[in-house]
């Protein structure tokens, strides 16, 4: 064999030995790459949706009150980012029973309590919600109670004059004159103040008597002016009674005069017009009241003044508001809450009837600074006894159009 052909023998068998080691080399390392490094999938979309990413996880968004984003756990794969709306609010107003509700008043130990017309029983509402009879007794056809502010107590009057005093607590029932008219209790509810309305106007009395109907005493003789007189017992027992027979000031002006149970001789208030309806504070420090007059085209108008001691008739004032008395609750003596009626017209101070069936605002009203805020309700409501519950801090309405008991959240 030449030299030659040897030499072009040997480069072609280094040629084919590289070749197979390249080969050999291709097929090992395709068998061990690492699935890690494999490429992912590129991200796709479709018109009108949001971009999925494969394994990666989303988190959740949601907002808090103030609606500032905030982040929490993971959410499955290709979840939407859940957000609360910041303009989301809880239903301001909740119905607390559908009962045919009457006659309903607070408790300083904390519930509501009322009568149902259409079984004629009491119940209790406690500060969770849970109603309970107060008594298995039937009161039917109740025309009027009057409660006591510390005991489950009332004074139940029917329309034909019959009245009685029940102890809820005790179950024991006491039997009143039918003489006796326009009730109201101390603020401790051991004693009734009431006007004793005899044939004779020399026979006319504001008395007091025990809540078990003892012990009843001679307090103002009213004679022919019984009718000018209001009963309303003073949270700070000072006050038994208004009269409105103060001296004459002229068409819009009353002098609203004091009675206290042992003749004191009260400073006395002017009040800017008519139809003169109080209401205490919880402390008998201050008293709300409404009167109408020409000024405000014979609409109720709300006016405070203070009302204990050598302060009785200072700090008058205007809340230019058009409403009655017994439109309000206070919650404290510096807070107030009353049902506005909207578009109340002309002359219903007069004829309070005017307003029967009109829909509320209800505002919440700082007495210090004349701050009046508007308390959402989320739906039309005419409300009709507001009561506020200190204990549990919560407000009471019922409506005249509904039946029921509504909560209010404040």
């Amino acid at each position: 064999m030449s030299p030659t052909l040897k030499k072009n023998l040997f480069a072609g068998a280094l040629l084919a030995t590289a070749a197979l080691i390249g080969i050999g080399l291709y097929y090992l390392f395709q068998k061990t790459t690492p699935t890690a490094f494999k490429p992912r999938p590129v991200a796709t979309t479709t018109p009108g949706a949001l971009p999925t990413a494969g394994e990666r996880v989303a988190p959740i968004v949601t907002t808090t009150g103030a609606g500032e984003l905030v982040r929490g756990q993971a959410a499955p794969t290709g979840a939407i980012p859940q957000v609360t709306p910041s303009y989301y609010q809880a239903k301001p107003v909740t119905q607390v029973t559908t009962d045919y509700a009457l006659f309903t008043s607070t408790n300083k130990n904390g519930g509501l309590r009322y009568h149902n017309a259409a079984d004629g029983k009491f119940y209790r509402v406690t500060g969770d919600g849970t109603i309970t009879e107060m008594s298995d007794q039937i009161f039917y056809n109740a025309d009027k109670v009057t409660w006591a502010p510390t005991k489950d107590e009332a004074v139940v009057e029917y329309p034909d004059g019959n009245k009685i005093v029940y102890n809820f607590e005790t179950k024991k029932q006491i039997t009143l004159p039918k003489h006796w008219e326009e009730f109201s209790f101390s603020n401790d509810s051991s004693q009734i103040a009431a006007k004793s309305m005899g044939l004779s106007p020399e026979s006319r009395w504001l008395i007091t008597v025990n809540d078990d109907g003892t012990g009843s005493k001679l307090i103002e003789p009213m004679g022919n002016n019984a009718d000018k007189v209001i009963i309303d017992w003073s949270p700070s027992r000072q006050t038994a009674a208004f009269s409105m027979t103060g001296q004459a000031l002229g068409a819009d002006r009353r002098e609203v005069l004091f009675i206290g149970l042992n003749g004191e001789n009260f400073k006395s208030t002017i009040v800017e017009g008519a139809g003169f309806e109080p209401q205490w504070s919880p402390t008998g420090q201050k008293l709300l009241y409404s009167v109408f007059s020409t000024r405000s085209d014979y609409k109720p108008e709300l006016w405070v003044v203070n009302a204990y001691g050598d302060d009785i008739g200072s700090a008058r004032q205007s809340l230019a508001i058009n409403t009655w008395a017994d439109k309000c609750t206070f919650a404290g003596d510096k807070v107030l809450y009353c049902a506005v009626p909207r578009n109340l017209p002309q002359g219903a101070g007069m004829l309070p009837e005017l307003a029967l069936g009109l829909k509320d605002d209800l505002y919440k009203i700082d007495l210090q600074t004349g701050l009046k805020t508007n308390v959402p309700l989320g739906d039309e409501y005419s409300i009709k006894n507001i009561n506020f519950d200190s204990i549990n801090n919560k407000l009471y309405f019922t409506d005249t159009n509904k039946t029921g008991v509504f909560n209010v959240k404040i």
